[in-house]
């Protein structure tokens, strides 16, 4: 095998080809465009390549090609194909140059046995997974987030760049939808044309004055944010000299051509750039920096509160809470609180990233870029779980009002949330988080504001968000995917469940397909089942299901939040069966007046439910319920 640096400069070389700007383009459009004309179904929403090229993969030819001056000559057919050709099997090559590292000191009887899940990763692992664990964001969450994360910046935006965050939001959007417009009258004008004369390149170029007319903005401001985010003059992409060395082409997205037109191969880097790299511009301001991370601080709180209100209601989430000992010393800090009957939710946000130097597989660096955005995050979150209830301690809000936590908790889920994309995040959680679960307090959910976004838009309802978050909680160190994003997915189409025997289970990117058509439906429009077809469209029309929204319109009873979560745990055959039993015993008993009852086995009969029907008095109907659960837990050998 290759050494790496080698495979790196021949594909360097290659990208600085004349014309090879048009194999990128070729690779944008294969990899990235999807064409449609009515509703979009899942098994459309696959790109037509077998092995497409990953984001990060373009964008590395992207950085290579600046490495000198940019042929846009179109070169013949032969020379194009060989360019598409040696382009993949380099990077299939350098893929695995750099994942045989990673091999290497593993140890054999640790990786056999198969009661320990976790692998043992060294740096060159990690490396791997950072460069090829994909994106954790939807483009239009970088792209809608962003007023939010920089409104309080807007005075710097202003004064420094010439336009607001919400001003340059919409240009992004705009171009994005220009793009769409181009890219179809491209292709169709390919078709009319030659073969050796097809180019795909006009699809990705556009001027400032054309976006501007395209969407009735003002051309001036339009300019000021393509100029932001555009590569500067002169630049040759020096400090690019490895795969994950900084590449420019990720910060500016945008490749000045002439005529004072622009190229833009990847409206998904124009928007991650909105979302990320304003904090760096901000950052460099010595006089500014520290309010700037202030404000991202308060962005990734706040953005949580509003997710969990959503479902929860705002009665029930509670910002800023500090913890007081009897003694009035503050004992700790939660940045969101939620209390739902006999379960509460402890959020802790952070606002830190995954930095040049451990993304480029530095051991101490990963651990200590890890500590600092995760593990503090989890050590304070659990510290702040296990004073709940605890009568020595007092909890305040931001306004000195005490909180009453109204009944005995149950479980306190933790979850730490960070606001930006990092990378191979539930990768590093199952290596190096170090924690101690309880039964009261399980193992924690780390994610990012995008996972919980999705989950609070998709799981609108308490039951079926709390039914989740304690299965993920409980599968802490049995699910392997390259983001959360997929695990969700699977949830709503399969209603996810593990069997105790099962060590780890290893989830492909394609799960995700059903939820990234609701989401794109939801926020872009796009013609597209809104919900996945699963337990969010045949559970509620059962009536178990209408026990569950009945249980959640009153969550005071702990008996009752329990029912609702056995509930959400049955398989769809059970719930079918056993709700059709509940229907036909109400039949019997509106028909002849006499009690009927049916009940079923829940988890290997650990458990069982019974339901009673009658016309008879509470005085009467309720022991002879009891005697019918006694009998049927005797019968099934269960727990309870």
């Amino acid at each position: 095998m290759r050494p790496e640096q080698e495979i790196f400069d021949e594909l360097t070389e290659l990208c600085t080809s004349p014309g090879y700007i048009h194999a990128i383009a070729y690779f944008c459009d294969r990899d990235n465009n999807f064409r449609y004309s009515d509703e979009i179904t899942s098994e459309m929403w696959h790109t037509s390549s077998k092995k497409p090229l990953i984001r990060t993969e373009i964008s590395t030819l992207i950085g290579l090609l600046f490495k000198n001056d940019i042929d846009h000559k179109l070169p013949p057919p032969n020379i194009f194909q060989q360019y598409i050709n040696k382009t993949e099997t380099l990077l299939e090559e350098i893929h695995h140059a750099i994942f045989a590292p990673s091999l290497t000191g593993l140890d054999q009887n640790k990786l056999a046995d198969k009661k320990d899940s976790k692998l043992l990763a060294n740096s060159a692992l990690f490396r791997e997974s950072f460069f090829y664990s994909g994106d954790s964001a939807y483009s239009f969450q970088y792209r809608d987030f962003s007023p939010q994360k920089y409104a309080r910046d807007d005075d710097w935006l202003l004064a420094n760049k010439g336009f607001t965050i919400q001003a340059a939001r919409d240009v992004a959007h705009a171009l994005g939808r220009l793009q769409d417009k181009k890219s179809v009258e491209t292709w169709k004008a390919m078709h009319n044309t030659p073969s050796d004369q097809r180019i795909i390149l006009p699809g990705y170029t556009f001027t400032a004055r054309e976006l501007a007319t395209f969407a009735g903005l003002d051309v001036a401001m339009v300019g000021k944010v393509l100029a932001a985010f555009a590569v500067p003059e002169g630049e040759r992409n020096a400090q690019f000299n490895a795969i994950n060395d900084f590449n420019i082409a990720n910060a500016y997205p945008l490749i000045p051509a002439k005529d004072d037109s622009y190229i833009l191969f990847d409206t998904y880097s124009l928007v991650e750039a909105l979302y990320e790299s304003p904090f760096y511009w901000m950052g460099a301001d010595k006089s500014y920096a520290s309010t700037a991370m202030e404000h991202r601080g308060l962005f990734t709180e706040q953005f949580s509160l509003e997710c969990l209100a959503r479902v929860f209601g705002k009665e029930r989430v509670y910002p800023n809470i500090d913890i007081f000992e009897s003694k009035g010393r503050k004992a700790g800090e939660i940045d969101v609180l939620v209390l739902f009957g006999n379960r509460a939710i402890v959020l802790q946000a952070k606002s830190k990233r995954l930095t040049l130097k451990a993304r480029k597989g530095n051991d101490g660096q990963i651990k200590g870029d890890f500590k600092k955005a995760i593990q503090d995050a989890c050590d304070q979150a659990y510290s702040c779980a296990k004073m709940l209830g605890d009568g020595k301690y007092t909890l305040k809000d931001g306004g000195s009002n005490e909180i009453t936590i109204p009944m005995p908790i149950k479980k306190v889920y933790v979850l730490c949330v960070v606001s930006d994309h990092y990378p191979a995040l539930n990768f590093q959680a199952r290596q190096l988080l170090q924690f101690q679960a309880t039964d009261s307090i399980p193992s924690p959910f780390v994610l990012d504001v995008f996972t919980l976004d999705a989950m609070t838009e998709m799981l609108a309802s308490p039951l079926y968000l709390l039914s989740y978050i304690d299965r993920r909680t409980k599968y802490f160190d049995k699910l392997m995917g390259s983001n959360e994003l997929i695990f969700l997915s699977y949830h709503l189409k399969r209603n996810l469940w593990l069997s105790e025997e099962l060590n780890m289970a290893v989830f492909e990117d394609d799960i995700s397909t059903d939820l990234n058509l609701a989401m794109s439906a939801r926020r872009e429009g796009i013609p597209g089942k809104r919900t996945p077809d699963g337990i969010l469209t045949w559970f509620p029309a059962t009536t178990l299901g209408r026990f569950v929204k009945e249980i959640e319109a009153q969550p005071d009873d702990p008996g009752t939040i329990e029912l609702g979560f056995m509930l959400l745990m049955l398989g769809k055959k059970a719930v079918i069966d056993f709700s059709e039993g509940i229907d036909e015993i109400a039949r019997r008993a509106r028909a002849d007046g006499k009690h009927h009852d049916v009940a079923v086995e829940v988890g290997k009969a650990s458990t069982g439910l019974t339901i009673h029907c009658n016309n008879d008095p509470i005085e009467i109907a309720g022991p002879r319920l009891e005697g019918l659960c006694r009998l049927g837990k005797y019968r099934a050998h269960a727990q309870t």
